[in-house]
């Protein structure tokens, strides 16, 4: 059996990491809603979305690489792999400049932002200098190394904030500082991303792998069409909300429209880890029922966390909004709180178990099968209704259809039926569990305090919800803490061999 306390140990390191990151970009968004108005910052948030639509395309799916053929070689050979697949990226991050840079003005034209052209050519070297970066968390996943991912990850993304924001603070309120900031940052989060790689390598000498590169891209081609129909799931919204409600409502939906970032901290750091290791399983022909226990067990402690922090975010979105980006933002509400609810959909981690299992080629066809579905919908939900709530309402709907998809096809392949590796009874317990807690906790204290937008005040509100869902837990058959266990033995441990 797989020692879990480790792989708890192992995912507490990412999530920490993705935490440091999530802390760090939303203090970003906080400072720079305040210091830009909606049309810069709309643009600002236009970058960042070209990008990141971008990336996926140019990164070809070669950061999963990592986390699958790692653990199936020698260090040996994974140094080798590792220098590979970097030189690949920088090569991929190169054309990816070159073609940002020539395209800026068709990009610009296309999101109605003629402003945008000139912010697109000034941050085109970023992701040359960026691509090669991707894979740390693959790479110390594959070796149970993770503790090094969280110290990277928090450097890296304090190197963003600074670089990013004291530009603009210093010299004023134009996205072009911040763009210039990026790119300094990114010069030194490459070379911190050269040195990070090498850690697990450190003394090992490299040996011509047998892994050959029509290997590789066999495997992360049908990765980097699943990726761009992702991608392309979630540019359709942004796309149609640029293009047909203009810049201001743009920065209202980006800033609300988002999963609530711990989710993804925790699902991400959960999938990092047990990606590598259903690979190893996989690999060695290990008892399909390994698999079952582990994911299950990854399923269950999810959503005792997921389930009551998404139930609270959904009844106080709009004073967390107003804290985060001030009464400006406040129609930004509607979209977090609809977005909210896909969070209850994510426990549902299909991706590992497909990867690790081969089935890449379906991970794709149904990713592009759903982006042609939301560029397709948005349209017609757009022209139908005209309203930018309504498509965050088909964008959800889509999202959560497709989860449940791909699970059942994860239950057929593994060889079980859907509700045992699904236990809908489980988590209906979780979520009533959580729900009647932060009814009681929101009617007790409205009844003293009647401005939940201060921070103190929402603070106070949540820990009241923590304290009441643990104190009532055992009469649901609950325990909350039990994620925190292995941590807490492993770091009583180091202080009494200290």
């Amino acid at each position: 059996m797989i020692k879990t306390e480790s792989n708890t140990i192992q995912a507490f390191w990412v999530g920490l990491g993705a935490l440091s990151s999530f802390s760090l970009s939303i203090i970003s968004a906080i400072i720079l809603s305040r210091y830009f108005d909606k049309i810069e910052y709309g643009t600002y948030r236009q970058i960042v979305y070209v990008y990141n639509t971008l990336l996926v395309v140019f990164s070809a799916g070669l950061p999963r690489v990592f986390s699958y053929y790692l653990p199936r070689y020698s260090k040996e050979e994974g140094k080798d792999i590792t220098i590979k697949i970097s030189l690949i990226l920088f090569f991929t991050g190169f054309l990816f400049s070159l073609i940002l840079y020539s395209a800026s003005d068709l990009i610009a034209t296309l999101l109605h932002n003629p402003q945008l052209a000139l912010g697109l050519k000034y941050f085109s070297p970023i992701p040359m200098l960026l691509l090669p970066t991707l894979g740390v968390e693959g790479i110390f996943a594959s070796y149970k190394q993770t503790k090094y991912t969280a110290v990277y990850t928090a450097l890296s993304r304090l190197l963003m904030l600074i670089f990013i924001v004291l530009p603009v603070i210093i010299f004023g309120s134009n996205y072009l500082f911040a763009v210039y900031g990026w790119i300094v940052a990114s010069f030194i989060t490459l070379l911190l991303a050269i040195y990070f790689k090498g850690i697990p390598f450190k003394n090992v000498k490299v040996k011509k792998t047998s892994l050959k590169m029509n290997e590789i891209f066999s495997y992360s081609i049908p990765l980097l069409f699943a990726s761009l129909g992702g991608i392309a799931m979630k540019s359709a919204d942004q796309f149609y909300i640029s293009r047909y409600f203009g810049t201001e409502v743009f920065a209202e939906f980006s800033n609300g429209f988002m999963e609530l970032p711990i989710v993804g901290m925790i699902t991400f750091s959960i999938g990092s880890v047990l990606m590598p290791l259903f690979s190893k399983m996989v690999f060695d022909e290990r008892n399909k029922d390994d698999i079952i226990i582990l994911w299950q067990k990854a399923l269950m402690k999810s959503a005792i966390i997921i389930y009551p922090l998404v139930l609270f975010f959904i009844f106080y979105s709009t004073e967390v909004i107003v804290i985060l980006y001030t009464t400006d933002y406040i129609a930004s509400s509607m979209y977090f709180k609809i977005a909210l609810v896909l969070n209850f959909f994510n426990v549902i981690m299909f991706a590992p178990i497909l990867l690790s299992l081969g089935e890449t080629k379906f991970y794709s066809r149904i990713l592009i099968s759903f982006a042609i579905i939301a560029w397709i919908g948005d349209f017609l939900v757009i022209k139908l209704f005209g309203s930018p709530v309504g498509l965050a309402i088909f964008s959800v709907a889509k999202l959560i259809l497709l989860a449940l998809i791909a699970f059942g096809k994860t239950s057929r392949v593994i060889g079980v039926s859907f509700f045992k590796v699904f236990p809908v009874n489980k988590l209906f317990i979780v979520l009533l569990h959580s729900l009647l807690s932060i009814l009681i906790v929101k009617y007790l204290v409205n009844l003293i305090v009647k401005d939940g937008t201060n921070l103190v005040v929402l603070g106070f509100l949540f820990i009241c919800y923590i304290l009441l869902l643990i104190l009532t837990s055992k009469y649901f058959r609950l325990d909350y803490l039990q994620f925190l266990e292995p941590i807490i033995k492993k770091f009583n441990f180091k202080r009494r061999v200290n």
